[in-house]
């Protein structure tokens, strides 16, 4: 081997410096693992024991030293399958951006191509294209984009805005940017929320040019609070409310006008004596007010007064504002009343006639206008922080700047004279209307106060710090995982990688003898130069990573078992052992092989990295830089002690008493067998096909879209007990036992269309009160929800949760088809370019083809009755695409094998010819395959359940990979070349 030396100095040198990498990830997880201990069972403790020693010196290497921020940085990140935490994916709402450039615009083209554009949306495709497509056909050329009375309007005009003299193209160029500029301060406002929030180690990123965000937060443990800070858009408004006796009246007409269309619906119950019933009744017990009878009356169950309406239960909320929308209702209101708006307080805990407490929110009617316009904007505040109040009780403070401070002392004013309140409104809830009663307030200083906790109060005034967001942010994907659940990931992963490092090593020995001991020592630098490259390039490590890891070491060993059995075949042929190794690395030897091999699978992982996201992304990550790391050491550092050894003892000959008379005179009529295979292969394609037609399969919600919750009993539960009892809350659920049999996975497409807060704490309180029969007492809604639950783990409720939106399930769906597709195309492509005849790309095709049905077909027969989940979701692509990168491997060293035989001078007929080829290779077969299946089989059994069907997947796709690159893919080939080739091929070889 030339260059020797720079090759041991390169080795040496990327050895230090993965070893340097790694070091970081090392006492990172001892200066944790000290907090944890610090902490005891306390997470929160644990938080800020680590924010306290941050900048703080933890490693010192002599010539320099690192803080803990430093040492974090610079560590291998455990994904949130193995750290625990939250990650979702916020849609800053397009619709909300365009509607607020168009100021928001009546103009019915545009309003109308907003609802299709929403209603029509493809996979993969934006919001805006959609709209721009929408507002194209809708349009017809008879109104512009540049209209003044849509985006041509005063905001929009000046230097690099839009006139009504622009073409729609022109305009459109515009939209996209100020579009951008909207999600770009999105997520400059949700990173300093973020930064704030105290979460080691959060990521923020955005996805391309969707307008989605991708927030990750490990170790974050309050999912609902997580979610809210999130979500809230932060639009503070301070608005003038009407009194109670203003609306009086009022609502009395509306409650009266009800009682014609709704009498019959309204629940029976008694009504609560309060001031507004005192001031419509005068407190006598009349007609009006007894139960049953009042539509609206009836529904409140807490005393109103001043600005308060009346207090009524959440649930009945979206009632109570159906009433107050109707046109028939609104018309009551006074002249001066007319653009009365009714909102909704904060929800708080009351007593009701027994003393029990019950949740209630409180109604408001603000002072609207025609514009719907607040009487001040928040935007002028330029500071807020949590405080008390003079009570001693939670607030937040604010400060405003010089504008907002003669605008909230003019306010302040008015409602000193007036005796009336200014309700601070954030989001559209009221958080307190507070009365004036000291004169108008000057410096522009005012206080947020009401029924908080301390936890919310840092969290309100972290939002307003940050700035509101310009569009609304919704949850369109998430995922929620416990730290037990993390570590259960991390224990099952690192047994299967040690079983598996065994288990390969040993083979390796036992077949190769002391040439696989150089293997073995490769393999180990191998894995040492894997985990320094993941370390430098702070690469996140996930569940489906790991798997990568494992499976590198199955290939890592694949380049060995091609050079070391081409080694033997020289051997056998009378070459010295110098000559046949040098034989065997050459490019004439194994060279063209295992380059030809690792390039298909190389384009196959590059294809999984695009198209994924996620874990998946990290799988492939994994896969790609193993693969490199393993293609060096297999071939320079084994090399390195295969020299020594020639150099030395020369005792090198690849076999041991075990491994010496194994495939040695091998001979199989492959294509003999043809007309059975083909039969065998045929029945299995049309089966598969139609079990698909008929069975279809079990899609998960990547691709359908729902809620998927995996929930841990205390004792083993009945799924279709389960299923039933949340059917009837959910309309439709399906429960599965996930593991063990106290283990339920949970999922439901209950409103995941609706994207709010609201929306994901009704489900979760709905599971809770359904679910909570089958706990012992003591379980509170907080530990069934929340991930963590001290250094012990959670070890009861929801240990894992997951949302898939409809528009993301589509979109992963689109991705996952040209994944899958483009990596046939691209391995047809290359095979084509390399072997130069169309028939080896047809012949590898086939047999992808034939291996994917395959796999379907097992699934889509076996998914009902299987004890392990067989759904099809992102991690079954990355498996159907693993596999078709270990078919081409696998296939494209037979090809390379037939393409030698038939260049060289072997006698025979064209078949006998094929078959010689296809039988040299079998050694490298068997082991290859062998290895790879035993790496498998150990993940199977020890990786865990989450990805129990993922590595089913492969297996079954290794297996039958191996069989159709001998019984598929050559005989395909064989039979596609045309009989004049094949006989010029023939007297070529006769004539040799």
């Amino acid at each position: 081997m030339q260059n020797k030396g720079l090759i041991k100095f390169f080795a040496i040198l990327f050895a230090l410096v993965s070893i340097y990498q790694l070091s970081f990830t090392f006492v990172a997880d001892k200066v944790k693992s000290d907090a944890k201990s610090f902490a005891g069972d306390n997470p929160d403790k644990e938080l800020k024991y680590l924010d306290s020693i941050g900048k703080e010196k933890v490693f010192n290497l002599g010539f320099t030293s690192f803080t803990f921020n430093e040492v974090k940085e610079k560590q291998i990140n455990k994904g949130l399958d193995l750290e625990g935490g939250i990650n979702v994916i916020l849609q800053i709402s397009v619709k909300d951006v365009l509607k607020g450039l168009a100021n928001n615009s009546k103009n019915p083209v545009f309003n109308k191509s907003l609802a299709d554009a929403t209603a029509n949306l493809k996979g993969n495709q934006t919001y805006l294209d959609a709209f721009f497509e929408a507002f194209e056909a809708n349009s017809n050329g008879t109104v512009k984009l540049a209209s003044p009375e849509i985006f041509a309007n005063r905001s929009l005009q000046g230097e690099g805005g839009i006139d009504f003299q622009m073409s729609d193209a022109q305009v459109k160029k515009v939209i996209k940017r100020k579009v951008d500029e909207s999600v770009e301060s999105a997520f400059g406002v949700l990173r300093k929320r973020i930064d704030k929030f105290g979460v080691t180690q959060p990521n923020i990123q955005k996805i391309g040019e969707t307008g989605r965000i991708l927030v990750e937060l490990p170790g974050a443990k309050d999912v609902d609070r997580i979610k809210k800070l999130l979500q809230s858009t932060a639009q503070l408004e301070f608005w003038e409310t009407y009194k109670i006796e203003e609306m009086g009246n009022f609502l009395m007409a509306a409650n009266d006008a009800l009682k014609k269309t709704e009498v019959n619906k309204v629940e029976t119950k008694a009504v609560v004596k309060d001031s507004l019933n005192d001031l419509l009744t005068g407190g006598k017990d009349s007609l009006a007010t007894k139960k049953g009878n009042n539509p609206l009356f009836d529904k409140m169950i807490g005393q109103g007064g001043g600005p308060v309406l009346g207090l009524f239960s959440p649930k009945d909320t979206a009632v109570v504002n159906g009433y107050l929308k109707r046109p028939d209702i609104r018309v009551l209101l006074g002249a001066d009343q007319h653009y009365a708006k009714f909102v909704w307080g904060k929800p708080t805990d009351v007593k009701d006639a027994k003393g029990k407490e019950i949740e209630a929110v409180e109604l408001y009617a603000l002072k609207g206008n025609r514009d719907n316009v607040a009487a001040m904007g928040g935007g002028v505040v330029t500071d807020a922080k949590d405080t008390f109040d003079q009570m001693g009780k939670p607030a937040v403070s604010m400060q405003m700047n010089s504008q907002g401070a003669r605008a909230w002392e003019e306010l302040t004013g008015r409602a000193y004279t007036q005796k009336s309140n200014i309700a601070i409104v954030l989001d559209d809830i009221v958080y307190s209307a507070p009365g004036v009663s000291s004169g108008p307030i000057s410096g522009g200083r005012s206080e947020i106060s009401g029924v908080f906790d301390v936890t919310e109060t840092k969290d309100l005034a972290n939002v307003l710090r940050a700035g509101k967001l310009p569009a609304a942010a919704d949850i369109v994907q998430s995922e929620v995982v416990g730290p037990s659940l993390g570590q259960e990931a991390i224990d099952n992963g690192t047994t299967s990688a040690i079983v598996g490092l065994l288990l390969v090593s040993l083979w390796m020995m036992i077949y190769y003898g002391k040439a696989g001991w150089y293997a073995n020592l490769a393999l180990a630098v191998n894995l040492l130069f894997l985990f320094g490259i993941l370390a430098s390039l702070g690469a996140v490590l996930t569940l489906p990573g790991i798997a990568g890891i494992v499976l590198t070491m199955g290939t890592a060993v694949d380049a060995n078992i091609i050079i070391y059995e081409r080694a033997k075949e020289e051997l056998r042929a009378g070459k010295t052992l110098d000559e046949a190794i040098k034989t065997s690395y050459s490019w004439r030897g194994a060279m063209s092989s295992i380059t030809d091999a690792n390039v298909t699978h190389i384009l196959t992982g590059a294809v999984l990295f695009i198209f994924g996201s996620g874990p998946i992304k990290g799988f492939a990550t994994t896969l790609l830089i193993g693969i490199i790391t393993s293609l060096f050491t297999s071939i320079f550092i084994a090399r390195i002690f295969i020299d020594r050894n020639i150099s030395g003892k020369n005792d090198l000959t690849f076999v041991t008493n075990f491994s010496k008379n194994m495939f040695n005179n091998f001979h199989f009529n492959f294509l003999g067998a043809k007309k059975w295979t083909y039969l065998f292969s045929s029945i299995v394609v049309v089966v598969s096909i139609t079990s698909l037609c008929i069975n279809g399969l079990d899609q998960g919600v990547d691709f359908v879209g729902g809620r998927t919750f995996q929930i841990r009993f205390e004792k083993p539960v009945e799924a279709e007990v389960v299923k039933d009892e949340l059917a009837v809350v959910f309309g439709s659920a399906e429960a599965k036992v996930f593991g063990s049999d106290n283990q339920l996975k949970i999922t439901t497409k209950y409103k995941v269309e609706e994207h709010g807060i609201k929306a994901d704490e009704e489900v979760n309180k709905l599971l809770f009160e359904n679910l909570k029969k089958h706990y012992s007492e003591g379980l509170t809604y907080d530990k069934f929800v929340n991930s963590f639950e001290g250094n012990g783990g959670k070890k009861l409720g929801i240990l894992q949760a997951s949302k898939v939106g409809p528009t993301v399930a589509e979109d992963i769906k689109t991705n996952a088809y040209w994944a899958v597709l483009g990596a046939m195309a691209i391995v047809f492509l290359y095979l084509m370019i390399s072997f130069r005849k169309w028939q080896f790309s047809l012949g590898a095709i086939a047999a992808i083809a034939h291996d994917v049905i395959f796999v379907l077909g097992i699934y889509s027969l076996c998914y009902k009755f299987m004890p392990f989940g067989m759904e099809v979701d992102q991690h079954f692509i990355a498996a159907i695409l693993t596999v078709i990168g270990y078919s081409m491997n696998d296939t494209v060293i037979v090809f390379d094998r037939v393409r030698e035989f038939l260049a060289g001078k072997t006698k025979g007929s064209f078949e006998q010819i094929v078959n010689d080829s296809i039988n040299t290779t079998m050694s490298r077969t068997i082991n290859t395959s062998l290895t790879m299946i035993v790496v498998l089989l150990i993940m199977f059994i020890f990786g865990g359940e989450s990805i129990r069907g993922f590595i089913f997947a492969m297996l079954v796709g290794i297996i039958v990979g191996t069989y159709s690159s001998l019984f598929i893919a050559t005989p395909v080939l064989v039979d596609s070349i045309s009989a004049a080739d094949k006989l010029s091929i023939e007297e070529r070889h006769k004539n040799a």
